[in-house]
C-alpha cells in the first residue's frame, strides 16, 4: 500500500504534468478560450515566482473630464471600431491615457483592477529600461561595452564578440528560431528548459548555438537573448531584476499593486524576456514613467536621452529595421514616424503603446487563441492610430 507523502507526491506530480501539458497547449496555440483565460488568469505556470515590492502611495491615475466612448480606424482596407477590437481580438483589459488622465478603462472576460496579468515579450522593454538604469548609476560603464566584461563566464562562447548594444538590439549574430507554435524550434526548446527549472540550464543553451552573422550585422528576434540580459544586470547591480525594478521603479513611481516575475528556477534567475504579471494600470503607470523621460520619485533613473535612444529604427547590414533597445518604432496613419510613437508588445495581444507628440498611452491586455497573428482581422497598430485621431 501507499503511504500518505506517496499518494500526495503522485498527485503533485500529476498536476504538475498536467499543467505543464496546459502551459505547452498554449504556445503551440491549441488551448480552447476558457482555458487559456483561466491559465492567464491563475497564472498556474509551473514556474517559480518572485515578487516586485510596490510603492505606499499609487501614482494617481485621474479620470479625464469625458471619456473617449467609440473608436473608428480602417484596417486591411476595412473599418472597425471599438466594439470589433475588443471582441474580436479577445481584449480583457483596454487602459486609455491622454496628457496623464484616464480617458477610457475596460476589463473583460472576468478580470478587474486588481487582476495580475502576463506581460509576455512586454517584459523585455522593461528589462533593457533597466540596463539604463544601470548605466545610469554606473554600474554598467556604456552599451558598447562587450559582454564579457561583465559576464567573463561567456569567454570562449559565440556571445565573445558581442557588445551590450548588439545584444539589446538582438543583432549577436547568432541563431534563433522564435516561432512558438513549433515544438522543434529553439523558443520552444527554452520553454522546455523553463518547465525544467533546473539551474544555468538556460544560458549553457543559448551559448551553444551557432553564429551566423558578425555581431551587428543582423536582426534576429530572440527571447533567448533577454535572458543574457537578466544575467548582465544579476552582475552588475548585485540583485535580482525584481529587486533592482522594485527600487528604481516600481515602488519610488509608486505602483498599485505588487507585480511577479517568472524564474529560471526557484531562487534563480528571472525569464527576463517574458513572464512579468502586473494590472492593466500598473503597465499604464509604467509607460507613463517612459513617456515621462524615465522619472521617478522625483529622481532621474535613466540617462539623459535613453528614450529616444531605446526607440529608434537603426539600420543593419543594409536592411532599416525598425526596432530598437526592446522597443517597437510605430509608423503613424500616414506610413511616418513623426510621432515618435513606439511599443512594447507581447504574444497573444499584450501592448504598451506610447505616442510621445500627442502624450498618450494605450495599453491593451488580450488571451488571443494563438501566440501570434491571431489579431481577429485588424492591426494593433491601426488601432492605436485610430485612438490617435479620435483624440487629436
Amino acid at each position: 500500500m501507499r503511504t500518505v507523502d506517496q499518494a500526495a507526491a503522485t498527485h503533485f506530480n500529476e498536476a504538475r504534468n498536467a499543467a505543464q501539458v496546459r502551459v505547452r497547449n498554449a504556445y503551440a496555440g491549441k488551448l480552447l478560450p476558457t482555458d487559456l483565460v483561466d491559465l492567464f488568469k491563475t497564472h498556474e505556470w509551473t514556474f517559480a515566482q518572485r515578487t516586485i515590492a510596490c510603492g505606499p502611495n499609487p501614482y494617481p491615475l485621474p479620470r479625464a473630464s469625458t471619456t473617449l466612448e467609440d473608436v473608428t480606424f480602417q484596417s486591411n482596407g476595412k473599418q472597425f471600431d471599438l466594439a470589433d477590437y475588443v471582441s474580436r481580438n479577445r481584449v480583457a483589459g483596454l487602459l486609455l491615457i491622454k496628457d496623464g488622465k484616464v480617458l477610457r478603462e475596460h476589463y473583460d472576460l472576468g478580470i478587474d483592477q486588481q487582476t495580475r496579468w502576463p506581460s509576455m515579450s512586454v517584459a523585455k522593454s522593461i528589462s533593457t529600461t533597466l540596463v539604463g538604469a544601470a548605466i545610469h548609476e554606473g554600474a554598467i560603464r556604456s552599451v558598447d561595452d562587450l559582454l564579457t566584461r561583465y559576464l567573463p563566464e561567456l569567454n570562449g562562447t559565440p556571445y565573445a564578440q558581442v557588445t551590450i548594444k548588439h545584444l539589446l538590439q538582438m543583432a549577436t549574430g547568432l541563431s534563433w528560431d522564435e516561432d512558438q507554435t513549433d515544438a522543434r524550434s529553439h523558443r520552444r526548446s527554452m520553454l522546455e528548459l523553463q518547465l525544467d527549472q533546473k539551474p544555468g540550464a538556460i544560458t549553457r543553451y543559448l551559448a551553444s548555438r551557432d553564429r551566423i552573422a558578425p555581431s551587428g550585422d543582423r536582426w534576429e528576434y530572440s527571447t533567448g537573448e533577454v535572458h543574457i540580459v537578466g544575467a548582465l544586470l544579476r552582475a552588475t547591480t548585485g540583485k535580482w531584476l525584481c529587486d533592482y525594478l522594485s527600487e528604481k521603479i516600481w515602488s519610488k513611481f509608486s505602483m498599485e499593486q505588487p507585480a511577479q516575475w517568472w524564474l529560471e528556477t526557484p531562487g534563480g534567475l528571472e525569464i527576463a524576456g517574458t513572464g512579468l504579471d502586473a494590472t492593466l494600470r500598473d503597465f499604464g503607470r509604467f509607460g507613463l514613467f517612459f513617456l515621462n523621460g524615465g522619472y521617478a520619485g522625483g529622481r532621474q533613473v535613466l540617462p539623459d536621452g535613453w528614450v529616444p535612444e531605446a526607440t529608434l529604427s537603426r539600420k543593419m547590414g543594409d536592411k532599416q529595421v525598425h526596432y530598437g533597445y526592446m522597443w517597437w518604432p510605430v509608423a503613424a496613419a500616414d506610413g511616418t514616424f513623426a510621432d515618435g510613437a513606439f511599443s512594447a508588445r507581447g504574444i497573444f495581444g499584450q501592448y504598451i503603446y506610447i505616442n510621445p507628440v500627442h502624450q498618450l498611452i494605450v495599453v491593451t491586455l488580450s488571451a488571443r487563441s494563438k501566440p501570434r497573428f491571431a489579431e481577429g482581422g485588424m492591426l494593433d497598430n491601426d488601432f492605436f492610430n485610430g485612438v490617435v485621431q479620435a483624440v487629436r
